[in-house]
């Protein structure tokens, strides 16, 4: 214990000695602090029986909060644009370590259901969401109210994919629902944010709503999947063949991650999140594909990709949490319309777990899953941000404010959440007879 308190004081003690010849010097000093929040934190919560990633979110949370009891010197985490950066190649690493453990041919068994789970998870919450912004906010626009609902489709799959992984559970059939309803997800929440912000622009410019860039922004989005099945077929024996040939160490992991980072380059390019690319760049990676190099170097590139993650996917929750600014708490009515997004938000995707279906499937489960939005929640929210109506902005700072609350909320009660559904499943299954 001694030694973790030295430890302690210096880190808090640090920033009082910024002077440094080296723009680095703080980012070093700030991945050491995070790192070492996110290890403690998941320490502790793992011993109270709750997955390690609820404790790095809220090590998070205390972080960006100290200022509120007068301790700034972690003040720039929030906005430092290396730590933001380091914080989304994590989130992309995640994903792909997601893909590299399922197959297309285990999408496949659960399409049906991961398309059906999907559109009632985007259904519900969108017209749940605007009733209860209506509702809550009269006198708003009804771009605000469209906007706030749309805020409400969205899932973000990198909280569940680290619960189900902690619990080892990735290869469950929820998993894989939850992942393929996640995609779909991405691909319908893209046509609602096209939808909403063009007939945004076009009233605030008084002309008609131009119906062709949600028709683009779906061509775009179903194309780059087809596309990436059509890529996973073809490109990698081409790839990791020739990357076989080359005598250079850990070839393996220096591919499966050029494969990664350029299926969520596309996946950018065409207005998708990157996330969708690097799952897309998993998934399609056959172990037959790796099958020489992996004997070669005597691991396969999921095992190799382990250290990577264990680095940078901590930072990325780590982050979620520190963008949680609890002074926001001290306005009345962002308290109201904040409860009212949560309760929507949380039935909206325990009711899209009842399109899943199969012999034996958890639907409570799945529903668990599709509940944390995450940061794609909160790109939804910017966009409205940006965009104004007649001089104002459709989602003004309060608004925005509720949003971010709603995301954290959803974020931080799904691990434990579903870490006890995932669990009472596996208690209630009946014991094999001997």
């Amino acid at each position: 214990m001694p030694t973790f308190a030295a430890l302690a004081l210096l880190l808090f003690a640090a920033p009082a000695f910024a002077s440094t010849h080296d723009p680095s010097g703080p980012v070093f000093l700030s991945l050491a602090v995070m790192l070492l929040g996110a290890k403690l934190g998941g320490d502790v919560v793992m011993r109270l029986g709750l997955p390690a990633v609820l404790g790095e979110l809220l090590v998070g949370v205390l972080l960006g909060n100290l200022p509120l009891l007068g301790v700034t010197a972690f003040e720039a985490l929030r906005t430092d644009a290396f730590v933001d950066l380091l914080s989304r190649v994590g989130v992309v690493i995640l994903l792909f370590e997601v893909g590299l453990e399922s197959t297309v041919g285990q999408m496949m068994k659960v399409g049906r259901s991961a398309v059906a789970v999907a559109l009632i998870g985007v259904a519900t919450p969108f017209a749940l969401g605007w009733g209860a912004a209506a509702l809550v906010l009269p006198s708003a626009s009804p771009a605000a109210h469209a906007f706030l609902a749309a805020t409400l489709t969205a899932t973000s799959v990198g909280i569940t994919a680290r619960v189900f992984r902690d619990l080892g559970r990735e290869q469950s059939t929820e998993s894989r629902i939850i992942l393929g309803a996640a995609v779909v997800d991405d691909v319908l929440g893209l046509v609602i944010l096209a939808v909403v912000s063009g007939a945004v622009a076009a009233a605030d410019a008084g002309e008609g709503f131009p119906l062709a860039d949600a028709g683009r922004s779906l061509f775009a989005a179903v194309a780059f999947l087809g596309g990436a099945l059509i890529i996973g077929r073809y490109l990698p024996p081409t790839l990791f063949g020739f990357a076989a040939r080359l005598k250079a160490r850990r070839v393996l992991v220096a591919f499966g991650l050029i494969f990664c980072f350029l299926l969520a380059w596309a996946a950018d390019l065409v207005g998708l999140s990157p996330i969708v690319g690097a799952f897309a760049a998993g998934l399609v990676l056959e172990d037959v594909h790796t099958h020489d190099l992996a004997t070669r170097e005597r691991q396969n590139l999921a095992h190799l990709v382990e250290p990577i993650s264990d680095f940078l996917v901590p930072i990325f929750f780590v982050v979620m949490g520190l963008r949680t600014d609890l002074s926001m708490l001290a306005s009345p009515s962002v308290w109201v319309l904040t409860l009212a997004l949560v309760v929507v938000a949380i039935v909206g995707k325990l009711v899209a777990g009842l399109g899943a279906f199969g012999k034996g499937l958890d639907r409570l489960t799945v529903g668990l899953g599709m509940m944390p939005r995450g940061e794609v929640g909160l790109i939804f929210a910017g966009v409205g941000a940006t965009l104004t109506l007649r001089g104002a902005p459709v989602i003004d700072a309060k608004l925005y404010a509720a949003v971010v609350l709603m995301v954290i909320v959803t974020t931080v009660i799904t691990p434990p959440a579903l870490a006890w559904s995932i669990r009472r499943r596996a208690a209630s299954a009946p014991t094999p007879s001997a």
